[in-house]
């Protein structure tokens, strides 16, 4: 078999401060001779050249004249896969081009000027000029309607058809599985994100009311607020990596979690989707690795008290406004309500017994996250609290009906999460507590950093 390959692409950069992209290297998806997808991508040496070129990640792509190689995530690194559409905008491409499904290198072309990050993608040497052409809020109403008809497996139809998969197609960059599309107002960029008929609860006013509540329990959540379009709720998230200043947005530069574990998101790699990893590689990457450390370990105890369930690696992500990395605010925050009271299972592991949403086995690995045993159990019993005391009032502060809120009672708090781990049911990916129980030492983490 001969292997297959598909036109190379330039890869764009908007630098910190500035509006206009440069052409930062190129990327090329091939297939090898055993039909594996093979990526190369090569920093340009006029980037390199730059006094202030920065690298797509961290961890990855790190500034270097080298040709890099990846089979992972079908042949895309990392932080090139985080710029391009994931499951909605996937669907909203694939929909408007009538195909049952697009190849790698096509999402990325085809994803438009509102990608996430600062990354951009073209077949011309030369970045085209930015388009800065964006829904507006008042399209609200149309942009509903087209998501409407995308999950009906529909195509609009009419007069005004074209109109609204052309709004559609204009916000089909950002990831996760909710309908959405990228808005603009008189002060900002905002993902809009839409209800769908078959949500158990105004899953809208839900989200807001979990980014307050996080808020309280000392977290730091991307901006929101809601709007009422006829009888439906839109949830407006602010988008934290774009800044507004007179002639138009700056870009921040965004990497997932996916990308710092150095993992894809299918279920063989699962075993390397771990707070506990995220931790170390977020005391590598950031600027102010303990403050970051702290911060991952509070979401991770919100996650585990309010029963997210859907908190894998593509819902955390860094972020770098100018050449230092961060946490990004927290969002995609959203309660689930298991049927099983003792044993609820985060989407990644959290401690010495794997994913259990568990007290005890959030402090079994809290030296990992710069937190001595105490700091940490101080920090859990003062969420615990927040969380028990708060959550009903918090849901009704943002609209939620009494209906959805006795529906997501037994979210919050499950009798599970106050469990002695000896009287836990046990899961497969329980991870003995031998296995990672003690902090990496200075000369294996620098073993590590070699092999790597």
């Amino acid at each position: 078999m001969t292997s297959k390959r598909t036109p190379p692409c330039f890869v764009y950069i908007w630098l910190p401060g500035e509006l206009e992209a440069v052409t930062a290297g190129k990327f090329e998806l091939t297939t090898d001779r055993n039909g594996t997808p093979l990526g190369r991508f090569v920093y340009g040496k006029s980037y390199l050249a730059r006094a202030d070129a920065l690298p797509f990640d961290p961890v990855q792509l790190v500034l270097s004249d080298k040709v890099y190689e990846t089979t992972a995530l079908n042949g895309v690194f990392g932080a090139l896969r985080d710029s391009s559409p994931d499951y909605w905008g996937r669907l909203v491409i694939d929909r408007h081009y009538a195909r049952a499904e697009s190849d790698e290198m096509t999402y990325l072309l085809e994803s438009p000027d509102d990608r996430a990050g600062a990354l951009g993608f073209g077949l011309g040497k030369e970045p085209p000029a930015p388009k800065r052409k964006f829904n507006r809020t008042l399209d609200l109403a149309k942009l509903q309607e087209a998501a409407d008809l995308i999950i009906e497996n529909g195509k609009a139809a009419g007069h005004d058809a074209e109109q609204l998969e052309k709004l559609m197609l204009l916000g089909t960059s950002m990831g996760g599985m909710r309908p959405k599309a990228v808005v603009e107002d008189d002060d900002a960029l905002w993902l809009a994100k839409f209800n769908r008929p078959t949500d158990r609860w105004n899953n809208a006013r839900v989200e807001r009311a979990m980014l307050t509540l996080a808020r309280a329990c000392g977290i730091t959540t991307a901006e929101s607020k809601l709007v009422t379009v006829g009888d439906r709720d839109v949830l407006m998230v602010k988008r934290f990596d774009r800044e507004k200043i007179e002639k138009g947005y700056t870009r921040a530069r965004m990497a997932s979690a996916i990308t710092l574990l150095r993992t894809d998101d299918n279920v063989l790699s699962r075993g390397r989707w771990s707070y506990v990893l995220l931790a170390e590689e977020l005391r590598r990457a950031t600027a102010d690795p303990k403050a970051n450390a702290h911060e991952l370990f509070r979401r991770m105890t919100f996650n585990a008290l309010v029963s997210n369930i859907d908190d894998h690696p593509r819902n955390h992500a860094i972020l770098a406004k100018d050449k230092d990395w961060k946490l990004s605010p927290a969002y995609d925050l959203t309660p689930a309500t298991p049927v099983s009271e003792d044993r609820r299972d985060l989407a990644m592991a959290c401690g010495d017994y794997g994913r259990w949403a568990n007290a005890e086995n959030l402090l079994s690995q809290c030296l990992r996250f710069a937190l001595t045993r105490d700091e940490a159990a101080a920090i859990i019993d003062e969420m615990e609290k927040v969380v028990s005391a708060s959550w009903y009032k918090t849901l009704k502060g943002e609209g939620v009906s009494e209906a959805d809120a006795t529906l997501l009672k037994s979210a919050f708090v499950y009798p599970g999460f106050r469990l002695a781990a000896a009287d836990r049911a046990a899961a497969p990916d329980d991870v003995p507590p031998s296995m990672g129980a003690k902090p990496a030492t200075k000369k294996a983490s620098n073993r590590k950093r070699k092999a790597r």
